[in-house]
């Protein structure tokens, strides 16, 4: 009979391809699995999966009161279900899964996907902050099985604590997904430059602010597309009005992972600009680098070591001298002006593509799980 594996992550679960990801790769070695979210007013609807999932209705959405309503529901949910391991992601679920891992003597793996303590919703906010310190402090030093998603934040961690987790990054499948949508059936521009940031995650200090003013700055020739969700979303859309730009920088929505790289294969040039403000962000490698490299497109980004080192490592793209918007539109341009250097990083992306794919990333998962099985 198959180990019943109850995998618990704090989001909505609909655009967490990490969490998608393991979850697939832990169905093809055997497991039952169910996953565990929330579900907001606006969530999209959650696409076809081999695995079961439960999305639980909050009536907090943010601060202290949802995340200890969570944390109370996720426990009790843990604590009455069958299960033979749980897989907590992330710091904001880790202790209702650590909880009941004792209570019921069930082995617990814990995923990290950040560097948490160090967020930017954190840092400026100590007392919280200091809160979930103490979480981690008590817990994490007592797992056994531990991973996260890059060589800084496990640095990081074994520094803190002695203990170094296995590394599996967040890179897409080599068999991603089929591009079959064309620029005229998703309602943008056929004959300009685009440029494309996206996320679920469009925070402060993501660069996102100054790469709207540097549209000002940035050809004619090009327009900016953001998809995604986040903090500043509405002041991004205030700031492109008030500067006039509504013909020239473009708002999508989250979309289902099949949806938005249809967007991104469509673009020219894709952008990271996350600034270098907390040890989270700069110690960071976000999905849509590997999205951006998957679906084909050169790379525009901050000089972060994680991010740098894809970069350079395989030529696909350039860096931003700083987060001035003048000085984001010079590099911008500069690209744009240099067809030759584009083509030259669009060959190298095929290479990249080859061999970076969640195939190779995903063993390392089969050597913590196997055991379970």
């Amino acid at each position: 009979m198959a180990k019943r594996v109850i995998v618990s992550v704090i989001n909505d679960l609909v655009t967490d391809q990490r969490v998608a990801k393991v979850c697939q790769s832990l169905s093809h070695m055997g497991f039952d699995i169910l996953l565990v979210g929330r579900k907001l007013k606006n969530s999209l609807p959650i696409d076809k999966r081999l695995y079961a999932t439960r999305r639980m209705k909050m009536l907090f959405t943010k601060g202290p009161c949802f995340y200890a309503a969570f944390n109370v529901r996720l426990f009790f949910l843990l604590l009455f279900k069958k299960a033979d391991l749980l897989v907590a992601n992330d710091l904001d679920t880790l202790l209702p899964n650590y909880l009941v891992s004792k209570l019921k003597n069930i082995p617990l793996v814990y995923d990290s996907h950040e560097y948490f303590t160090e967020v930017p919703e954190l840092v400026n906010r100590k007392r919280v902050q200091r809160i979930w310190e103490r979480i981690e402090r008590n817990i994490f030093p007592k797992l056994k099985n531990i991973i996260t998603v890059n060589d800084s934040i496990a640095g990081l961690y074994e520094k803190k604590y002695g203990i170094r987790p296995k590394v599996v990054r967040n890179i897409p499948s080599s068999q991603n997904v089929a591009i079959s949508k064309t620029r005229v059936d998703l309602g943008l521009p056929e004959d300009k430059f685009i440029l494309i940031l996206q996320g679920s995650g469009i925070n402060v200090d993501r660069g996102t602010e100054e790469m709207v003013e540097a549209m000002s700055f940035i050809t004619d020739e090009a327009v900016l597309l953001i998809v995604g969700g986040g903090d500043v979303i509405d002041l991004l859309k205030d700031k492109v009005r008030e500067l006039s730009l509504t013909k020239r920088v473009y708002f999508k929505p989250k979309q289902l992972y099949t949806e938005l790289m249809q967007y991104t294969a469509n673009a020219d040039l894709g952008l990271t600009l996350d600034k270098d403000t907390n040890l989270n962000y700069r110690f960071s490698l976000p999905n849509k680098l590997f999205d951006y490299i998957h679906a084909g497109i050169p790379v525009l980004a901050s000089p972060l070591p994680e991010i740098k080192q894809i970069i350079e490592r395989y030529h696909i793209g350039d860096f931003i001298p700083g987060h001035h918007p003048e000085e984001i539109a010079r590099k911008v341009n500069e690209v744009i002006g240099n067809r030759s250097i584009l083509t030259g990083w669009k060959k190298n992306l095929t290479f990249a593509a080859r061999d970076l794919n969640w195939e190779k990333e995903e063993q390392v998962l089969k050597q913590v799980y196997s055991k379970y099985v």
